[in-house]
């Protein structure tokens, strides 16, 4: 049902309703965030590399900030963040010759910015 008010109220009503649409999207973010964060852990464990399993269980979720309007939340190694970059590019070896890359960042990454895009579009609709 419509809602009567004066010309003076005007601008205040807007003001709530865009006050409310806010809140209702910061919500939305936040959640398709988390989730998505905890998705992308998932994956890039899953394809991680495994010889002694330090490195494939060292996979984790930091925020790294939360301010107004703004989320960031970074997958990363905690327990042998130096070999992040060498096992999904590859490497020399130390006699020679090259170590292949294992793409395993690359896909999951991917998979984060698709699947968040699509959950905040549906969170909003």
């Amino acid at each position: 049902m419509a809602k009567k008010i004066t010309v003076d109220r005007l601008s205040d009503e807007i003001m709530d309703a865009l006050e409310e649409y806010k809140e209702m999207t910061d919500e939305v973010v936040q959640t398709a965030v988390d989730t998505v964060s905890k998705e992308t852990k998932k994956l890039v464990q899953a394809g991680s590399p495994v010889q002694t399993g330090g490195y494939q269980k060292g996979w984790a979720v930091k925020k790294t900030s939360a301010k107004a309007g703004q989320v960031s939340i970074t997958v990363y190694n905690r327990k042998k963040p130096g070999l992040t970059h060498l096992l999904e590019k590859g490497h020399a070896k130390r006699g020679g010759g090259r170590v292949a890359g294992q793409p395993h960042i690359a896909p999951a990454e991917q998979y984060a910015v698709s699947e968040l895009e699509n959950k905040i579009k549906r969170g909003l609709s």
